[in-house]
């Protein structure tokens, strides 16, 4: 990646400061994925018109967005719909290939394209996850790849940090199979410095078979690399319309973890639609009612 030159005539203390930003938590963000579920549901589109669907954003009291990026032009134009809207970029979403060497390139390159745009936004944090063999397979990463994929992850994690961005790993269900072996492989061996945690609570409480316990305990073992909290709540098991902290997964322990690491992340609310949720709302009127309710819940999190 190509370094700009102010950047690399700055004193270390200086980048420092810039890489580890103000004490003032990011605003709370929603993340594209949710919304394209509401709008699934409704026969429509997100992201087919930008500027109707940040209308509606906009209604909804939410500052910031997380969104899916695929490419740099497409960060482009939603940055310009963001202008319009007064809406923050804080974090970003790039999946990405990283367990196969024909593949790899491809991917780094793409990173370093996007993040060379969204840094000019403010953004900080760039979340990836890591793609599985295949999408809704059980076919788990051969040893060979999950090392390849740890070392290329340190590689994108330490270039970023000189643009000031955080690389957080992210995982869905699959990661935690076989004794969650690719998780704790990115974990536990990377650097601290070069590789941050996006923690997803509802995929690591899915992955290890609706366990709380599980959730508590990543944060005991990895909480000071979180820096951003993917926030869903399920009841039955079953995802629902709005989140509310005490359901199958209770988010006042969640709080109280993380403020035993001292830890307070970037919060995204993922709260998505499945086959069985509830449909009673729209999605301005579920996200409203979202922010409200992690405001609440977070409150202490969200104090500077």
């Amino acid at each position: 990646m190509k370094r700009r030159n102010f950047l690399a005539g700055l004193p270390a203390f200086s980048l420092l400061q810039k890489f580890e930003g103000s004490k003032i938590p990011f605003p709370i963000s929603s993340n594209s994925y949710n919304w394209g579920t509401f709008y699934d549901r409704e026969g429509k589109n997100w992201g087919a018109n930008l500027e109707a669907d940040m209308a509606e954003y906009a209604k909804t009291g939410l500052q910031a967005y997380e969104p899916s990026l695929s490419n740099a032009n497409e960060a482009r134009k939603l940055i310009e719909v963001l202008k319009k809207f007064k809406i923050k970029m804080p974090s970003v979403y790039i999946g990405s290939v990283l367990h196969e060497e024909k593949e790899i390139q491809k991917s780094v390159k793409n990173i370093q394209e996007i993040a060379e745009v969204v840094k000019r936004y403010g953004t900080k944090i760039i979340v990836t996850n890591p793609n599985p063999i295949n999408w809704g397979s059980d076919k788990l990463k051969s040893d060979e790849q999950l090392i390849l994929q740890a070392k290329t992850l340190d590689k994108i994690g330490k270039s970023l940090k000189l643009d000031g961005i955080k690389l957080a790993y992210h995982t869905h269900d699959v990661e935690l199979k076989a004794g969650a072996r690719e998780f704790h492989h990115m974990l536990q061996n990377t650097s601290p410095e070069n590789l941050f945690f996006c923690m997803d609570v509802h995929w690591i409480y899915r992955g290890s078979q609706n366990s709380q316990l599980a959730v508590f305990d990543v944060i005991k073992m990895y909480g000071n690399r979180i820096v951003e909290l993917h926030i869903r709540q399920s009841r039955g098991y079953v995802w629902q319309e709005i989140f509310s902290p005490d359901a199958d997964i209770n988010y006042n322990q969640v709080v109280r973890e993380l403020l035993n690491k001292k830890v307070k992340p970037h919060l995204v609310i993922e709260q998505c639609l499945e086959k069985g949720s509830p449909n009673t709302m729209n999605a301005v009127a579920a996200h409203k009612m979202d922010l409200k309710e992690v405001q609440n819940t977070f409150k202490l999190l969200l104090q500077p």
